[in-house]
């Protein structure tokens, strides 16, 4: 079945809630008094919409064994990519199955994986169609309003929950306002919750800092540019693995297809957004695994990289109509998106990078002088930016192009004018368009 975005939107706040209903309940029986588990001081778990509105959009395709394969892989990611992010900005561990049997750092494990499968498959099969049903019965005008108070009133509360974590806002009596007034809505549904957020976190999530954990953050402080696993080596690691990549597939092909071929993402120069999120994402979630033996490193990768691949997929289809690789006729593929070949390569490459590569790249990037390294990074991000934002509307024009819609606007004229369908064929070689 497919959605709307306007659909999606409403599904997210129907499960952000009912996720906060159901983890504030399970914290309620748990602790004998109610608890708000939500990161926002609204009703709201927004994990559990994130996970769920990705879950409609990435596994429509998918039925029977694969449909609870795909909800169990896809929402233990979830879970363990949030675990370790939250931890990773606020040095608090947020929730702990270490009592659980077959668990991974405490934060996913497998019954609570299979729970997740289950609850994802009939949400997909009967919670959405039902929901979507009751959305529809409200007026086109009525419900779209309602959205935007919702989004507003959300983009709000997560501003004044990271604000006042943080401390980085001079009104910081504003911001508490803010957040008391989200939190007495709450209390309205007979809850009682802490006015701000600090208090009402300690009481839901018992912080967990490690003694470790203290002296690297201590280390990575005192020792500055790029140490350890900062913003700064993350983005300079995205900009590595964008070109790498690119040179890669292009070797990749030239050896296996015998022809040179652009396996660029961006429509200035060879960089291969693809290939640069993976190094930065696996660099985050499994920096602390980076010492770990290769057999980890090499069944975390081929997970991860195979879910990653997946969802890219999915996304670059729905967004431009078109897909830039395609695996049907190779064995054991799924829809065409992946296959076990290249998920075991996303595996080696996992243990190339962690055992080889980043060592190299790491120590590099530290011997930066951190008054060349910042404006560096900073000069990168914005042409990155610029590139990205050129290739999306090209690729988005392209897209119009094929459904025979005018150039009206100017930067509609400029893509057809600058980067006509002949041109997008060269970066684009493997590009095929789809309805």
């Amino acid at each position: 079945m497919t959605y709307t975005f306007y659909e999606l939107l409403w599904l997210f706040f129907a499960y952000s809630f009912a996720g906060w209903i159901l983890e504030t309940v399970a914290a309620a029986v748990k602790k004998r008094t109610f608890v708000n588990r939500g990161l926002v001081n609204g009703p709201l778990c927004v994990t559990y919409g994130a996970a769920a509105a990705a879950m409609t959009l990435s596994c429509r395709e998918l039925s029977g064994f694969w449909l609870f394969a795909g909800i169990v892989i896809l929402a233990t990611l979830t879970q363990w990519i949030a675990g370790h992010v939250l931890e990773w900005l606020y040095h608090e561990k947020w929730w702990d199955y270490s009592g659980l049997p077959w668990n991974l750092d405490g934060y996913i494990c497998v019954p609570a994986s299979a729970v997740w499968g289950v609850l994802g498959v009939l949400a997909f099969r009967w919670g959405n169609p039902l929901l979507t049903r009751l959305f529809a019965l409200l007026p086109g005008s009525l419900g779209k309003i309602l959205l935007w108070i919702l989004l507003l009133a959300l983009a709000a509360d997560m501003l004044a929950t990271v604000l006042i974590l943080t401390g980085k806002t001079r009104r910081i009596e504003q911001w508490q306002s803010v957040d008391s007034l989200f939190a007495s809505l709450s209390v309205r549904l007979e809850l009682r919750l802490s006015s701000l957020v600090n208090r009402r976190l300690e009481r839901a999530y018992p912080r967990e800092r490690t003694a470790g954990e203290e002296k690297e953050l201590k280390t990575a402080s005192a020792e500055g540019f790029a140490a350890g696993c900062s913003f700064y080596k993350i983005f300079l690691l995205f900009v590595i693995g964008c070109v790498l990549g690119d040179l890669t597939e292009t070797v990749f092909c030239r050896i296996t297809a015998g022809v040179w071929m652009s396996r660029s993402s961006l429509v200035w120069g060879p960089f291969s957004i693809v290939w640069g999120l993976a190094i930065a994402l696996v660099t985050v979630l499994l920096y602390r695994y980076k010492d770990s033996s290769d057999r980890f490193l090499f069944l975390m990768g081929t997970v991860l990289g195979g879910a990653y691949e997946y969802l890219c997929s999915v996304f670059t289809e729905m967004m431009f109509g078109t897909v830039f690789w395609d695996y049907s006729k190779i064995p054991f593929n799924l829809g065409g998106r992946i296959n076990l070949l290249y998920c075991f390569f996303w595996g080696i490459a996992a243990v190339v990078w962690f055992k080889g590569l980043y060592p190299v790249f790491s120590r590099w990037i530290e011997r930066i002088p951190a008054k060349t390294g910042k404006p560096l990074v900073w000069l990168l991000i914005v042409f990155m930016t610029v590139n990205m934002a050129v290739s999306f509307m090209a690729l988005w024009r392209s897209d119009e192009r094929s459904r025979g819609v005018a150039a009206e606007a100017s930067w509609q004229q400029v893509m057809d004018e600058r980067f006509g369908d002949e041109r997008l064929a060269r970066i684009y070689p493997n590009a095929i368009k789809v309805e």
